[in-house]
């Protein structure tokens, strides 16, 4: 947080350094408006760059092991993980149906069972348990 304030510092205070040296330039007239105008688009596209590589690094999330334990002590059949796999790439009833070659109210009971076994309401939290409990 300390880093990020004292950045943030350093940058006001070269600008406020560049708008300084610049009105000076304008004053004694031996700088044109155009070269400073470019050279303040400079110093904001060069934070802009910065703080934009600083935002968009992303820290690596380890990438967990499926818990095959905790399937089968939820007692999870292998066609019901199977239609929450496809539950998780948000692929509806109808669509799940036609991808498994089985009826829409198969795949409306193997969803039941699903948010019974998963103790959630709706499609959304079963997944959000399934992710906690490391099964997806």
């Amino acid at each position: 947080m300390k880093k990020t304030i004292a950045v943030f510092a350093g940058l006001i205070f070269a600008l406020l350094l560049l708008f300084q040296v610049s009105k000076y330039a304008i004053i004694s007239g031996n700088v044109n408006i155009e070269i400073i105008i470019a050279a303040i688009a400079i110093v904001f596209l060069i934070v802009g760059i910065y703080l934009n590589k600083k935002s968009l690094q992303k820290e690596t999330v380890d990438t967990t092991e499926i818990d095959y334990n905790k399937i089968k002590e939820l007692d999870i059949t292998s066609r019901e993980y199977e239609v929450l796999q496809h539950i998780a790439q948000g692929l509806s009833n109808k669509e799940i149906a036609e991808t498994l070659f089985l009826s829409e109210s198969t795949i409306k009971t193997h969803v039941s069972n699903l948010l019974l076994k998963l103790n959630a309401k709706r499609r959304t939290q079963a997944l959000q348990v399934a992710k906690e409990l490391q099964i997806l």
